[in-house]
């Protein structure tokens, strides 16, 4: 990622009141590096080299483009909208958490849904993680241009060697379980376990599972009963680039999620180069559109995972197809490009 020029478009990603320090994608961001990782809202300010800030001032300064992100009570954002537009800058939002379930649990109260529809009425556009949001903020602005609302998928560093965790196939092994709640229903982990169990007491691959909620979520896991020796928990949050590189050594990543999702699961997969099967993130009905959840049953998905792990050249396949469409629609030059345009439309206004 080069240092951009003089008519370069950057962007400037606000998360006002936010957690994430200060930072800016002058350059390619290493994946040995202490910082957030390129991805998620993080990875639209690093395509474009641009920043990510919690401090309104500070990203008014950068005098860039904003695209200003909706959480917990959205006052911090209210704040925020009105600050950067008086600055005379191009704005747009998003909501921070975008899956169908996280929408619906922050709009369900009155005071966040009127700040919420008050927020989208006056920014000059929205970007939506997901078609499902998009489809939610052409609703709520139904007074504006539908082309002041784009779908404008996470983008991922597919370009960037150093972004590259593939595996050899002959060192890899085993299913992870790209889910981890148990406790939200369209995450659908529990059922996603058991055919994992089932997959591993066919094949006698070993699965994986993340377990970051202790004793409790152990037990449950224990109930399960994998063949022994056959199931690893990972109790320890890893750094980014770690966590790739586990990922990496299994030949597939199994969910069966329902959440509509941005899907890093499937990001995750892309950058280790290997295959995601189930889900219906983003992310997966865009690159993995010949494994994904979508309009298959839980039989059909288990039946595509069982003859992945078996045909290492059935993997490779999946896996060439994957890159070619993520490069297309995912990559940091093309994520780039559609900020660039989507911005150039909505700074001319309605």
């Amino acid at each position: 990622m080069a240092s951009p020029g003089a008519d370069h478009f950057r962007l400037t990603v606000l998360n006002p009141g936010g957690r994430d320090p200060e930072q800016h994608f002058h350059e390619a961001a290493s994946p040995g590096g202490q910082e957030h990782p390129p991805i998620n809202f993080h990875g639209y300010a690093a395509c474009t080299c641009g920043a990510f800030h919690y401090d309104t001032r500070r990203a008014i300064a950068e005098a860039t483009p904003v695209l200003l992100l909706l959480r917990r009570d959205f006052r911090n954002s209210e704040r925020a909208l009105s600050e950067v537009k008086k600055h005379g800058r191009t704005v747009a939002v998003s909501l921070k958490e975008t899956g169908l379930h996280q929408i619906a649990q922050q709009l369900c109260d009155h005071e966040k849904l009127s700040r919420f529809m008050k927020i989208v009425g006056q920014a000059d556009g929205c970007i939506a993680t997901t078609p499902e949001a998009a489809e939610i903020y052409q609703r709520a602005r139904c007074k504006h241009s539908p082309a002041t609302v784009a779908f404008v998928p996470t983008p991922y560093p597919l370009e960037d060697r150093q972004w590259n965790f593939s595996v050899p196939p002959n060192d890899q092994s085993g299913i992870f379980l790209g889910t981890r709640e148990w406790d939200v229903p369209s995450r659908n982990h529990f059922v996603a376990l058991l055919v994992a169990r089932q997959l591993c007491e066919e094949t006698g691959e070993p699965v994986t599972v993340v377990n970051l909620d202790g004793y409790k979520a152990r037990r449950l896991l224990w109930e399960l009963k994998f063949p022994e020796g056959k199931f690893h928990i990972i109790e320890q949050e890893k750094p980014y680039r770690d966590y790739l590189r586990e990922v990496a050594r299994h030949k597939i990543v199994l969910q069966l999620d329902r959440s509509r999702v941005p899907g890093q699961v499937a990001g995750d997969a892309l950058l280790c180069r290997t295959v995601c099967v189930g889900g219906d993130g983003a992310v997966e009905r865009i690159a993995f559109q010949k494994t994904c959840g979508v309009g298959r049953q839980i039989g059909e998905i288990a039946s595509i995972a069982l003859e992945l792990l078996k045909n290492a050249e059935s993997r490779a396949a999946i896996i060439a197809d994957s890159q070619k469409r993520a490069l297309k629609r995912l990559s940091f030059q093309s994520v780039r490009t559609q900020l660039e345009n989507f911005f150039a439309q909505i700074a001319l206004g309605d």
